[in-house]
């Protein structure tokens, strides 16, 4: 073979072998633009929270029906939660009547985490009513009420919970209310702190649903295990009947900037619901919008589920929450 035959197959020969590495190089950046592709899609597909099912949302079928409030982790289960956070008024009937001693105590944690283990949910926290106001005036009641959590401070830390959600009540003068609402929350956080538990507290109506005030108390606490539940819904600061809801609100935060101001500082979260239209949307709350202010946060930890509706019954309502929740976050940005 004459040297310029040789050169001139040498030269096809190395052409057709850097084509082939451009061919091999551009299906292999088509595979992996893809797997790219695909792993967007899943990403998208699973929801940047997980979900958790408030208690208060079967309280109907517990108070009226008779249900047993210990089979809440086998129906959180079921509706495809993997939280569950406790309300302790539903638990009233049987740890009043023990004067909520230790051994009453002992046995309702005993209980909750058998259960729990049993299912396969966690415990995530606790609700605490009935306790007496945080933010009541008087320096020694304030104290009895600290003191009065302290018993659900302990049974959260050994249902492994990380946390129980307090409410700012006692008086609707804004400074005092202030004043004595850092006083409790100090000293509640304090208590908690070495047990691993937070103290958090839930806009719940009165001055605790001033999302700038509970922040402003958040600041001034200026505590680790100290910080927010927001509710999506729970925004009347006055109501037109203190004693009878159905007559409606007279004064209402607004709650987008609400969940905003309080989400920094927040610790969980409450998805509020009452009633849906024809598409399954909520119809007093744009919960794509709700969602999207809790991410923006850098939020990741369990949304709770809370359904307070009257025209679903309470599985139904759970149930509609629950896919509206899963719809709204692959709409989301």
């Amino acid at each position: 073979m004459k040297r310029r035959q040789f050169i001139q197959n040498g030269s096809q020969a190395g052409l057709a072998f850097s084509l082939l590495g451009i061919a091999a190089c551009k299906e292999e950046k088509k595979k992996d633009s893809k797997e790219a592709e695909e792993n967007t899609m899943i990403e998208k597909a699973e929801p940047f929270f997980k979900l958790s099912l408030a208690q208060w949302s079967i309280h109907k079928m517990i108070r009226e029906d008779g249900v047993d409030p210990y089979t809440f982790a086998e129906k959180a289960k079921k509706w495809g939660f993997t939280g569950i956070e406790y309300v302790n008024q539903l638990y009233n009937t049987e740890l009043n009547a023990a004067k909520y001693s230790a051994e009453a105590m002992a046995g309702f944690v005993e209980k909750c985490n058998a259960e729990a283990k049993k299912h396969g949910v966690e415990n995530v926290l606790i609700m605490v009513d009935g306790e007496g106001g945080m933010a009541v005036p008087d320096a020694d009641e304030r104290k009895q009420t600290v003191e009065n959590h302290h018993k659900w401070v302990d049974a959260a830390a050994a249902m492994g919970c990380h946390a129980i959600r307090v409410n700012l009540y006692g008086t609707d003068d804004p400074e005092v209310w202030k004043e004595a609402s850092v006083d409790s929350l100090t000293r509640l956080a304090t208590y908690a702190k070495d047990k691993n538990i937070n103290v958090i507290v839930e806009n719940h109506g009165g001055l605790s649903s001033n999302g700038a005030m509970v922040a402003d108390v958040m600041k001034t606490v200026n505590m680790d295990n100290c910080g927010t539940l927001p509710d999506f819904g729970n925004f009347c600061i006055r109501r037109n009947d203190p004693k009878d809801y159905t007559k409606g609100c007279a004064e209402m935060y607004d709650i987008y900037q609400g969940v905003t101001e309080l989400m920094p500082h927040a610790k969980a979260v409450s998805a509020k619901s009452h009633e849906f239209d024809a598409d399954g949307n909520e119809v007093q709350i744009d919960y794509v919008k709700m969602l999207q202010i809790v991410k923006d946060a850098g939020y990741t930890g369990y949304i709770g589920v809370e359904y307070e509706g009257s025209q679903l019954s309470e599985e139904e309502g759970i149930l509609a929450t629950r896919e509206l929740m899963l719809n709204a976050a692959k709409k989301m940005s």
